[in-house]
């Protein structure tokens, strides 16, 4: 089972990063872009075996814990087979 971790800043927090790249894409004539928001993106490995629910909270408590500072970041995450 994979598991697909999007961590990316909460909408309170200014994303310069994003924002210079949204700036660029409209520089450059890209249309129909309204924002950008850059992020970290992680895939877990984990071990054969592990039941859903439990590979859930795992993957869930890892985010929380160590991959993201919970006072600017926020994370989204799948699990796949």
């Amino acid at each position: 089972m994979k598991a697909h971790v999007y961590v990316t800043l909460k909408r309170t927090v200014l994303d310069a990063q994003g924002q210079t790249v949204a700036d660029a894409l409209r520089r450059m004539e890209y249309r129909g872009i309204a924002d950008v928001r850059q992020g970290k993106y992680f895939l877990l490995t984990l071990e054969d075996g592990i039941d859903q629910n439990a590979a859930q909270a795992e993957v869930e408590r890892i985010a929380r814990e160590v991959l993201t500072n919970p006072v600017i970041e926020e994370f989204t995450f799948r699990l796949e087979p």
